[in-house]
């Protein structure tokens, strides 16, 4: 990770973006520029680790997180109701 000069808005960012289903790693890699085994790596380093063992079991073999394991064809990096994310901030509704 320390190639990776993240901020701590940046790291909490990565990690809710791991959390959720449908966001593929490789949307991870293509806003942050951490591959998958880094994002492993600071997920194990960021969390409790009952959450870090909770959270691999919850994303192994997990076709969502991969975009070649996905059954559909085309997707988004985001869900359609979430607002435009301009320098990792979040609107809230």
């Amino acid at each position: 990770m320390s190639k990776h000069n993240l901020t701590e808005t940046q790291i909490d960012r990565v990690i809710e973006m791991a959390w959720e289903d449908r966001t593929p790693f490789e949307a991870i890699q293509f806003q942050f520029h951490l591959s998958e085994q880094e994002v492993i790596e600071l997920m194990r380093k960021e969390m409790k680790g009952s959450s870090f063992k909770m959270w691999r079991k919850r994303v192994q073999g997990r076709a969502t997180k991969h975009l070649k394991k996905r059954s559909f064809v085309k997707g988004n990096f985001k869900c359609s109701l979430q607002r435009n994310i301009t320098q990792n901030k979040i609107s809230k509704r």
